[in-house]
C-alpha cells in the first residue's frame, strides 16, 4: 500500500494476537477522504513506573505517559507493543494514542511509597514523552514537576525540541546532578527525516535543543539512533560533529532492528521512498542481525553483530573521539532524594 502523507506507516498490518483482520482495498479508497486523524484514548493504568529487565540499557525504571506515538517513525521497535492493546502496529500506533491522565498522581504515590528505592527514572523508554500530544496534555511536564519535588533523578530520551519548554524544571534537577537529556538523531537530512520520522522535530531543531539545554545547565547528549545500514550509517561522523558543536557531552548509538510486523512496514517504506536501495538496506540489516531483520537477544540487539556491525561501532568510536565527545553515559545521582514536606496526596 502506498504511503500516507504525514505518517510513517502506510497501512495497518494484521495484529498477531487477533484471529480476524479486515483488509481494506486501497484501490477502492476515496481519494477525497481525510488523512487518518489522531484519536486520544484514556489509559486506565493504575501504576506508572515500569521495571526494565534488559541489561542493554542504562536504567532499571522508566515511565511513559503515553502509549502509541504520533511521531510515526516507521522503524520504531515499539510499534508491536500496540498489538497488546488490540490495535495494529501500523497506522493505529500513530493515530490511536493512549493517554495516562493520572500519570503525575500515580508517580507521586509510587515515589512516596516506603518500598521505593531512589534511582534514575528514564522518561520515554518506549514511546516519546514529548510527542505532539504533550503540548496539550502536559503530562510529562507534570511528571517532571513531581520528580523535582522528590529530587529523584530523571533521564529523558526524545526526538522533540519541546523538551526545552521544561528547561526550568530540568535545571533544578540538574543542580543536584539529577537530570540529563538525550536527543536521538537518525539523519541530518531534513528531507529524509520528513518521510522516515514524519512528526518529529527536524534534525536542526534537535541540535538546537541540545544547545539550549546545555546553556540552561542541563547535561545533554546525542544518541545516533537508530543507525540504518545502507541508508544512514554514512552520516555517523557528521551527526557526532554537529552534536559536539551544539554542546553534547556524551553520545551513544544503536543499530536498527525490525521486530514482528515492523519488518513489513519498513520494507514497504523502502519500496515507496527509496526503491533502488531497498534490497541493499535489507541485506545490510540482515548482515548485522544474524541473517534476519531482528535479533532480540540481550547483548546484541542494540549493537548487532558481525563484521559490518563492528565497522559501524568502530566508525562511531573514531568519530566520537574526533568530535571531542567524552566516552560513557551521563552520570546521575539519587543522593539528593527527599520526601517533600507535607501530606502526600495519592490516588489510593
Amino acid at each position: 500500500m502506498a504511503s500516507v502523507r504525514g505518517r510513517g506507516a502506510g497501512s495497518n498490518p494484521p495484529n498477531r494476537f487477533e484471529r480476524r483482520f479486515v483488509d481494506l482495498d486501497p484501490d477502492a479508497a476515496d481519494p477525497e477522504e481525510p488523512l487518518p486523524r489522531t484519536q486520544f484514548l484514556k489509559d486506565a493504568s493504575r501504576t506508572l513506573i515500569a521495571k526494565n529487565e534488559s541489561p542493554d540499557v542504562g536504567f532499571d525504571r522508566s515511565i511513559n505517559p503515553y502509549r502509541g506515538c504520533e511521531h510515526g517513525c516507521v522503524y520504531c521497535y515499539a510499534r508491536p507493543y500496540h498489538e497488546y492493546l488490540g490495535f495494529s502496529s501500523g497506522l493505529d500506533f500513530e493515530t490511536k494514542i493512549l493517554v495516562k491522565e493520572d500519570a503525575p498522581a500515580l508517580l507521586r504515590a509510587e515515589l512516596s511509597s516506603p518500598s521505593w528505592t531512589p534511582q534514575t527514572i528514564a522518561i520515554s523508554g518506549v514511546t516519546d514523552a514529548y510527542q505532539p500530544a504533550e503540548r496539550v496534555y502536559r503530562l510529562t511536564r507534570g511528571c517532571l514537576e513531581v520528580l523535582a519535588e522528590f529530587r529523584n533523578p530523571a533521564l529523558i530520551i526524545t526526538k522533540n525540541h519541546l523538551v526545552t519548554r521544561d528547561a526550568d524544571v530540568l535545571a533544578g534537577l540538574a543542580s543536584h546532578r539529577a537530570a540529563a537529556v538525550v536527543l536521538s538523531i537518525t539523519t541530518l537530512d531534513p528531507g529524509l527525516a520528513r518521510i522516515l520520522e514524519p512528526r518529529t522535530s527536524t534534525p536542526a531543531r534537535r541540535l538546537a535543543a541540545i544547545q539550549a539545554l546545555v546553556r540552561a545547565g542541563i547535561p545533554a547528549g546525542v544518541n545516533v539512533a537508530p543507525i540504518i545500514p545502507g541508508l544512514t550509517d554514512s552520516e555517523v561522523p557528521a551527526i557526532l560533529k554537529a552534536a559536539a558543536t551544539a554542546g553534547a557531552s556524551f553520545a551513544g548509538h544503536t543499530i536498527v532492528r525490525l521486530p514482528y510486523s515492523v519488518k513489513e512496514l519498513f520494507a514497504q517504506w523502502l519500496a515507496d521512498h527509496v526503491p533502488d536501495r531497498k534490497e541493499k538496506v535489507l541485506n545490510r540489516i540482515r548482515g548485522v542481525r544474524d541473517g534476519g531483520l531482528n535479533d532480540p537477544r540481550y547483548g546484541s540487539r542494540m549493537s548487532g553483530e558481525g563484521a559490518y556491525a563492528e565497522q559501524i561501532t568502530a566508525l562511531f568510536e573514531l568519530s566520537r573521539k574526533k568530535a571531542g565527545i567524552p566516552a560513557g553515559r551521563a552520570e546521575l545521582s539519587a543522593a539528593a532524594f527527599r520526601l517533600p514536606p507535607g501530606p502526600q496526596l495519592t490516588l489510593f
